[in-house]
């Protein structure tokens, strides 16, 4: 499956246009709205945009409780499963749980894993994490595991936004014979073919924002290595 990511603080209503207008976008499966930072930015304008252009799913990929909100149809209640900071283990959650209780939201349970994808990522700096380095597939695989067995029903490889490089192969791979629910990969895929090799390492969501903020047409490239893998 695809997932597009819009960040509702980058995205303006003409780019919004030129991606849910493009001839591929039939294809996508999802768009997932949120950033990294702590603000609730454009979030509700930015849905209520969405919303009127397309009945694809619209799903929140939170950076705070802030940016939680009811009018999409579900969030990713993420955990950030690869790092120490606890405020983003349990903390966040417990500041949401009877907002999200209120809510409509299809609440999702996600391990969230931050990856080394070559920089320092907002994502990174923000939740004062060191990302999991590739070369290091095994503790990548044994906490995507940890987080099943917490629980968690999808498990999110990320790399953060703009990253240089995508999760590779072999740490997907890793990955997706410990676990036994949906596998989300993103940040750092900026071409087919490296849409291709993550949707062929294991992939069962890749997610693309940054680099289709910068190039709509890219979703093209993107559709294609959906059905070539």
């Amino acid at each position: 499956m695809i997932s597009i990511l819009i960040d509702p603080d980058k995205a303006s209503e003409k780019q919004i246009d030129a991606l849910i207008g493009h001839p591929d976008f039939t294809n996508v499966d999802f768009i997932f709205v949120g950033g990294s930072l702590v603000t609730d930015g454009n979030m509700n304008n930015c849905i209520h945009i969405i919303k009127k252009r397309t009945k694809k799913p619209v799903v929140i990929f939170p950076g705070s409780p802030n940016q939680i909100n009811k009018h999409a149809d579900g969030i990713l209640l993420l955990s950030l499963i690869s790092g120490r900071n606890s405020d983003l283990l349990i903390g966040r959650h417990i500041e949401s749980s009877h907002k999200l209780k209120n809510s409509n939201l299809e609440i999702l349970s996600t391990g969230y894993v931050l990856l080394d994808g070559g920089r320092t990522t907002t994502v990174s700096y923000i939740s004062n994490t060191t990302p999991i380095p590739q070369d290091k597939p095994g503790i990548a695989a044994a906490t995507a595991l940890a987080g099943c067995q917490l629980g968690h029903k999808l498990i999110y490889l990320d790399c953060g936004s703009g990253a240089n490089n995508h999760a590779s192969e072999k740490l997907i791979q890793s990955v997706k014979n410990e676990i036994n629910v949906p596998l989300i990969v993103g940040g750092g895929i900026k071409t087919q073919f490296d849409a291709e090799k993550v949707f062929k390492a294991g992939a069962d969501i890749v997610v693309v924002g940054n680099h289709l903020e910068k190039n709509p047409y890219f979703l093209s490239e993107l559709v294609a290595a959906k059905y070539n893998s």
